[in-house]
């Protein structure tokens, strides 16, 4: 979610590879767009979606 630098971005795309369901939250609902664009830039987001949406979304995999 929300934050700065790559650090969550390359750990996202293990998890990615490995296997596993991601998701990044959107530009609009982040203070800070850096993290998880970062993410997307790596190729580790299966789902973009808002903040208010993500948890619903978990408890539906």
């Amino acid at each position: 979610m929300t934050g700065m630098g790559d650090d969550g971005a390359r750990g996202m795309k293990e998890l990615f590879d490995a296997g596993a369901i991601t998701i990044a939250q959107d530009e609009a609902t982040c203070v800070v767009y850096g993290m998880p664009n970062e993410a997307v830039k790596h190729g580790g987001v299966h789902k973009i979606m808002p903040l208010p949406y993500i948890g619903h979304e978990v408890l539906l995999l």
